[in-house]
């Protein structure tokens, strides 16, 4: 009998080691990942039942919880509900959805914005002394309306996205991606009804141009933030790069001269199939060679491919990664990795004539527009890349300041001699006779600026014009990117249709 009760008494005791382990795995060890799941819906009912804090733009909420009469007690409110509204910000916002799925800003500042993040433990701690239910913090962005108003209404029907920056802080001015969403439609306490709206989303993803008429869709649906997320070829936009690249490692200047033959063969290549021609099949000089100023100003793609060779692989490829094109930017949203030869996944081949082909901004080269605008950004700011940012600061339900963002030199690419050196060429190119960004002309300010004309076969090209103003005391640069809308005719470059809009967005933050 003794044995008997020794065994059972051994069980029990095991029983209840077995229960005590697996109860402290899952409330400590498991439980974050538990809350984190989206078949959680306890968790979606505590986030949803919470006064979440608003997301606020120039002094007013753009994002809101409105108290309502169900289960989930607050519904999450954008525009005050006006879908054109939100569609402006949407990029931006992202959504937050019942089903637990929460993207943009809902996702990237939902510790502050859910009232749960480590800095906010001291109000925590006096809700839960007083019993007073949890609010989140207001969240204020660095977005001035103005400008983005200004962006939006620029891009007007265009697929694509522009970028304002301050180049002296890295503060984000403007950040519009189109086509856009209302996140109100996902944002509904109906969980199939929001699983339907996002899906229909998802498979929205906007018909382009093609230079053979064949039927093409974006790789880029609407929920996507195109100004940070979606990767382009920058076309002529990267030969500021290139420039830099030269101007830096082989001490050349604006007025140095370089060849600029009508067709120049890409290293290691002996066809047609690698031959290189200027926009139009255009002569760039007639006596073979430029400056590296007129060259810049009229965009020569055979001088450029030549100068990306004689900079040579490991000068273009240090330059690209001296940008910290190669690094995610949590702006919170994480941005996307630009690509270039030899640097990524995308772009293995880093031959020679891959290295030529990228100088004038084509080939294994993708960036996205927040990157482009980052490199007018440092041309403006003496060589001296901020860190965007798109977070001014965080206040708790009390209005009491939690967070203030420090503007942080994310970079230092090149010297402010080499930046004075661009400048004086991106100015060139706006206001020069013959330059290809005259459309960016504003009156009474000098801008600085570059036109891109992205070859994207057989697609239309991807059109572009990043700049700066006033050039002589900087205080927004810009990138516009207008996605498959070229036509490869004079009418329809970077220049023609890209550049008008940067104009407009420069103005609107020029006249704060």
């Amino acid at each position: 009998m003794n044995a008997t009760l020794r065994r059972l008494s051994t069980i029990v005791m095991a029983m209840f080691l077995s229960l005590m382990v697996a109860t402290t795995w899952i409330q400590f060890v498991s439980a974050g990942d538990l809350n984190e799941d989206p078949r959680n819906f306890r968790n979606i009912y505590s986030e949803l039942g919470r006064d979440r804090g608003p997301i606020v733009v120039g002094g007013e909420p753009i994002v809101t919880s409105e108290p309502v009469d169900d289960n989930f007690k607050y519904q999450r409110t954008y525009s005050g509900g006006d879908a054109g509204a939100a569609a402006v910000y949407a990029p931006l916002t992202g959504f937050f959805a019942v089903t637990g799925t929460y993207t943009g800003l809902e996702r990237y500042a939902n510790g502050y914005l859910g009232g749960e993040d480590d800095s906010l433990w001291l109000d925590r701690l006096q809700n839960l002394i007083t019993g007073e239910e949890a609010q989140g913090s207001s969240v204020e962005l660095t977005i001035d309306p103005k400008v983005q108003k200004a962006a939006w209404d620029a891009l007007g029907d265009y697929t694509g996205a522009a970028v304002a920056l301050d180049p002296k802080t890295g503060a984000i001015l403007a950040m519009v991606s189109k086509p856009s969403f209302d996140p109100n439609t996902i944002a509904v306490h109906d969980a199939a009804e929001a699983t339907a709206a996002y899906n229909q989303l998802l498979n929205e993803n906007p018909q382009v141009n093609t230079v053979d008429g064949s039927e093409r869709f974006s790789a880029y649906g609407p929920t996507v933030n195109r100004a940070i997320n979606a990767l382009y070829p920058p076309g002529s936009t990267f030969k500021l790069l290139t420039s830099a690249a030269a101007i830096e490692y082989e001490g050349m200047s604006p007025d140095t001269s370089i060849p600029a033959p009508d067709i120049y063969q890409l290293p290691g290549t002996s066809d047609a199939n690698g031959q290189v021609q200027n926009f139009g099949g255009e002569t760039c000089s007639g006596t073979g060679e430029m400056t590296l100023k007129d060259a810049l100003k009229i965009s020569c793609n055979t001088a450029f491919t030549g100068l990306a060779d004689e900079v040579g692989k490991d000068g273009m490829q240090q330059m690209f990664q001296d940008f910290g094109f190669t690094d995610s930017i949590d702006i919170p949203m994480s941005t996307s990795i630009g690509e270039y030869p030899g640097l990524s996944e995308n772009a293995k081949d880093d031959a020679d004539a891959r290295i030529a082909l990228s100088g004038m901004g084509q080939g294994d080269l993708r960036l996205t527009p927040l990157q482009v605008a980052m490199i007018s950004a440092a041309v403006a700011n003496d060589g001296d890349l901020m860190e965007p940012y798109l977070i001014e600061s965080v206040r708790d339900s009390d209005l009491e300041l939690v967070s203030q963002t420090k503007p942080n030199r994310y970079k230092s690419p090149f010297s402010s001699s080499t930046a004075e050196a661009l400048t004086e060429m991106m100015v060139s190119v706006v206001n020069d006779d013959g330059g290809t960004g005259a459309g960016a002309q504003i009156p009474g300010v000098q801008v600085a600026g570059k036109t891109g004309t992205a070859e994207d076969d057989p697609r239309s090209p991807t059109l572009w014009f990043t700049s700066f103003a006033p050039a002589d005391d900087p205080q927004v640069a810009v990138a516009v990117v207008l996605e498959n809308e070229g036509q490869s005719t004079n009418e329809s470059t970077g220049g023609a249709l890209a550049s008008p809009i940067a104009a407009k967005i420069m103005q609107a933050a020029i006249a704060q």
